[in-house]
């Protein structure tokens, strides 16, 4: 790459929910040009965050745009470098594949994968720079083997090299526990064999030139006062309301069995899913958060409530004052859906860095670094 001039690029986000994996992307210093997503809550979250306000977000089915459009809608020029980012969900969405076009290509011949062959529909068809694609760890599962081997094959057939890496979040300053499988393609170097790890356990820290972990104290403690109260929040009156206010930090329903030498036991361990009245310890990051919860499941506050909107948002690293559009059920779906910004952003990052020294479109050459 020319000196003085920096690689400048833009993104195209597939699938792209409440933005989690797009914030990733202007976090790495690469905008968003265009965004979809099916739910209509979603894009109405992206539209009214700055961060989107020059942003093209549709709401709509990704099958029925084709490649072309998508690209037309970005705002992409002919010669403009570009990448395309998201986290397709690898389960039956229609059942039809949606793999043909105005050209017939290959796609995977798997029932679960029509919303992958989606996305590699759209990277085939437009040859970005390099891509970023996320999706839950068990992907990787012998019963998808066959998913990914052709998601492999077919991405370097059109000239990706790959990286496929299994993440945990709590190593790049995400104050929760939460894997996800990335699989990343350039038409560069990569220039390392993983992205960059900043944090790890701090009982293994010796001589170590990581952080420790972010406890979910550090991560939500400011939003523990009345100012930020709801109603959702609230478990009094509830079926499990006085076994929860028994349940210490850091622990489950568990505490209460004999297991744990509780007098008079109200449960039986390991008869309960393991989430069952779950609660946070200040002091450890959070457990996943999920997208949908039953009313018992945690992880609970450590002062016997429900997790508040922002509380769940800054576990998942989305910046402070992001706004969602929706009800609070719509809410949590959204960021439990999400890929953690900071997360996302350590791949994009490995992915930007592997594109250094590719040619530097013609926008390129009056962007000076500062």
């Amino acid at each position: 790459m020319n000196k003085g001039l920096i690689h400048y690029m833009k993104a195209i986000s597939l699938f792209s929910g409440a933005g989690g994996l797009d914030i990733a992307s202007f976090m790495a210093g690469i905008p968003v040009a265009f965004s979809i997503d099916i739910e209509k809550d979603c894009i109405e979250t992206l539209k009214i965050n700055e961060e989107f306000h020059n942003t093209t977000a549709i709401c709509g089915d990704l099958s029925e745009f084709s490649s072309e459009q998508i690209k037309g809608l970005s705002g992409l020029k002919e010669n403009e470098s570009f990448i395309v980012i998201g986290g397709a969900p690898c389960q039956p969405f229609s059942k039809n594949g949606y793999w043909v076009t105005n050209k017939i290509r290959r796609g995977i011949n798997d029932p679960r994968a029509d919303l992958v062959n989606q996305f590699l529909r759209v990277v085939t068809d437009l040859s970005p720079d390099g891509f970023v694609f996320e999706n839950v760890e068990s992907l990787l599962h012998p019963t998808n083997k066959v998913i990914v081997d052709s998601f492999i094959e077919i991405i370097q057939e059109a000239g990706y090299r790959y990286k496929i890496v299994r993440a945990n979040s709590l190593n790049y300053g995400v104050p929760q526990k939460r894997k996800r499988l990335f699989i990343i393609g350039t038409k560069g170097n990569f220039k390392t064999e993983e992205p960059l790890i900043t944090h790890g356990d701090s009982e293994d820290l010796l001589d170590s030139h990581l952080k420790p972990f972010v406890s979910v104290g550090e991560a939500i403690s400011e939003f523990d006062n009345d100012m930020y109260f709801e109603k959702e929040e609230l478990t009094v009156g509830g079926t499990y309301h006085e076994d929860l206010l028994e349940v210490p930090p850091g622990m489950n329903y568990k505490a209460l069995t004999a297991w744990a030498g509780y007098p008079n036991p109200k449960f039986v361990a390991d008869k309960r899913f393991w989430n069952f009245l779950l609660k946070l310890h200040p002091d450890r990051p959070s457990w996943t958060i999920t997208a949908q919860p039953g009313p018992w499941v945690g992880p609970f506050h450590w002062n016997s409530r429900r997790l508040r909107v922002p509380e769940i948002a800054a576990i998942q690293t989305f910046p402070k004052g992001y706004h969602f559009f929706g009800n609070r059920r719509s809410i949590q779906k959204q960021i439990g859906n999400a890929v953690p910004p900071l997360m996302g952003k350590a791949m994009i990052e490995f992915l930007k860095e592997s594109l250094d020294g590719l040619p530097v479109s013609k926008e390129s050459e009056c962007i000076g670094i500062k």
